[in-house]
Formats: C-alpha cells, structure tokens, sequence
C-alpha cells in the first residue's frame, strides 16, 4: 500500500523506516502548550535573530556565510522574500519544556511522510476501529502547504523544483511539494539540480532550455554559495525557495546567537561557539555540533562517565558550537525526537524520529502519532 501511495523508501537498506508497531499519543493540552506555541514563538525569535545578523557582516562571517554574498542574503531579507516552510526538531519526553536542538530551516524531508502518510495511517486506524472516531493528529502541513503557495503566487504560475539525482528521499519530498502546487493551482516543473545551466542573458534556465521564475531547491545554501556557478546568483534575477535569507537559519551558529539574544528561554539549550565555550562547560555533559551538519553528521556527545558517542560525515572544517547537552525521551531501548512544522508563519504539524542511539540520523525511524480527545 505504501509504495502505490508514492512511499517507496518506506525500507531502506533492508530496515523499516516507516514504523507503525507503535504510535505516540498526546494529549490536546501537551499540543498546544508544549509544541505549538512553542514552535510560533521560536519562529517569531528566529525571525528577529534574522533582522539583526543581517545588521552585522561580522555575524554572517561568524556563521561562515562567505563575504560576497553579505549584501546580496541583506537584500533578500529586507525584499521580505518569501519562506515556504521549516522544521524545528526538540526533545520533549512530556515533563518539562520542549528543548530545540536545532532548526532545519532551508531543506527539511521527512515532509511527505508528516503531512501526508502519516494522516493516511490515521484514517486507517480509526476505519478500523483501533482508535476513536474523534482521535485527532497535529497535522495540518498538507493544508498549510497549498494555502502558502496559494498566498505566495498567482493561479497557473510556472513553479520550478529541482534536488539531486539519485536520491529517493529528496525526490520524493519534491514530487510531494509539485503535487501540493498542482493542488494550489500551480504548474511544476521539476528540474534536477545538476542539470540547471545558465544562458547568455546569466539567467538559470531548465534542460528544456526554459528560463526559471521561481525555483524551490532541496538544496543547501552553504553548497550553492560555494560552488562553480554560486557567483552567478549574484546577478541571476530568479527568485529561490527557500530564500536566500534562510541561509542564516539553517546554520547552527543560531544556538548560541539565540541563546545570548534570550537567555534563559525555556525551549532553549544553552550554547556557546566552540571557540569562545567556557571551560566549565567542558567538564560537564555537552554536544559538539558543526555549523553546516545535516542528518546528525559529525555530532560528538560527551557525558561525563560514559563512552564520547561520535557520528560520521564531511562536516566541521566551517566551525562548530557546543550546546547543553538535555537527554532525549527514551521509552524502552528508543529515544525519541520531535519534528515540529511551521510553513509560512503557522506551526501545523509534528513528526517523530526514533533511534537506539541518541543521535537521530537519516536512517532513524518514523513513527506515528496522535491526540486522544
């Protein structure tokens, strides 16, 4: 049934990614209180984190954005060019505030299984009288999504979207966003980023030689600034999704910013750059994070006591912070870690991520959730 409905990376290297052996409930109240507003208020926080890095080129050189491209992400924040959509990720074990451990804000996945798939399970469950009729699901990202695109551009608009060749888990997050803007009266056009060139005008056109308005990238930005045909982004009239701005929120030199801009928030982790820690800190139990880290590469858990837990990848030449370490909910052999959605400026949806080890990773399994009335 999976693979009809477009989920084909349900397994994955012979292990299940899609996990419904069991589900997590909520309650309304944990919802709204401990997700929700906490999600709206961390989006608010990060958008004014935005107005004053832009302010500063010494920040941006902090977040190892390279220089000539300082003016041109400035630009793109004060033209209030338009973001899509985020995922904040939080360990919350239902005791105590949600923690951030990080803000996906530029090319978040696990989007389709979220917004649709897991809403499909809903459905089933309560047609099978496993849960009650009135059982609910934080989970309005498919509606949000096409109400974005619907506020974003005008019905019939050519909306490109590329991500890399080969890759199951990216396409399949894009093929999701295409449906979701035929759905918003849209017309997609998927271009895979190799094949993206630029004509004799600088203008970034398709491999059917069309000019490209708009495009939505799975993508990073810290990779297209630093690429061959980056430069030309300076002089290229498209417009990107996500934003260049977002190219300061997607790097996890927001931590201590955050941190040192609202000490003491409740939903956040105390974080300093690894250059500046202090040496208390050290000694106690800390995460070492890369700025540009993605699906929990390079992460170096230190615990007093107990074995340094290190992942894998080609990330931390940038730089990297150090944040407090807060354990994640643990029911059984599992940990557990919280996606929570915001498209547009509206927090929609949560997702849940489990792993025997700490360290979420790309491989880590999706479970589902839902709210008992």
């Amino acid at each position: 049934m999976a693979e009809k409905l477009g989920f084909g990376f349900h397994s994955m290297y012979g292990a299940p990614y899609w996990d419904e052996s069991r589900a997590y409930c909520f309650s309304l109240s944990e919802i709204e209180n401990e997700i929700e507003d906490p999600t709206s208020e961390l989006w608010q926080m990060c958008l004014e984190l935005v107005a004053h890095v832009v302010a500063d080129s010494a920040l941006m050189e902090r977040l190892a954005i390279p220089q000539a491209y300082h003016a041109w992400i400035k630009e793109s924040w004060l033209r209030s060019d338009s973001s899509l959509y985020g995922r904040f990720d939080f360990h919350y074990d239902g005791t105590g505030p949600a923690k951030m451990l990080e803000f996906n804000a530029d090319t978040p996945t696990a989007l389709y299984e979220t917004g649709f798939f897991q809403w499909v399970w809903l459905e089933q469950q309560i047609q099978a009288g496993v849960l009650p009729a009135d059982t609910d699901q934080f989970n309005s990202v498919q509606d949000a999504l096409i109400e974005r695109l619907q506020q974003m551009f005008a019905p019939g608009y050519r909306l490109h979207f590329s991500s890399v060749k080969n890759l199951e888990e990216e396409r399949a997050t894009v093929r999701y966003l295409e449906d979701c803007a035929k759905q918003a009266g849209l017309e997609p056009k998927f271009v895979a980023i190799e094949d993206i060139g630029i004509d004799h005008q600088g203008r970034f056109a398709d491999d059917d030689d069309y000019v490209i308005d708009t495009i939505f990238k799975l993508y990073p930005w810290e990779d297209m600034l630093r690429e061959r045909f980056g430069p030309a982004l300076l002089t290229a009239p498209q417009k990107w999704l996500e934003p260049p701005w977002k190219a300061i929120l997607s790097n996890k030199g927001i931590l201590p910013l955050l941190w040192e801009m609202f000490p003491d928030h409740p939903n956040l982790l105390p974080s300093w750059f690894a250059d500046v820690v202090p040496k208390w800190v050290k000694e106690t139990a800390h995460v070492q994070k890369p700025l540009f880290s993605r699906e929990g590469a390079n992460i170096r858990v230190v615990r007093p006591g107990r074995p340094i837990l290190e992942t894998e990848g080609q990330y931390g030449a940038e730089g990297s912070i150090v944040q407090a370490y807060h354990p994640p909910a643990r029911f059984g052999v599992d940990h557990m870690m919280i996606g929570s959605w915001v498209i547009g400026d509206k927090a929609c949806g949560l997702c849940i991520r489990e792993d025997s080890s700490e360290v979420t990773q790309d491989l880590s399994r999706f479970v589902p959730h839902f709210i008992q009335a």
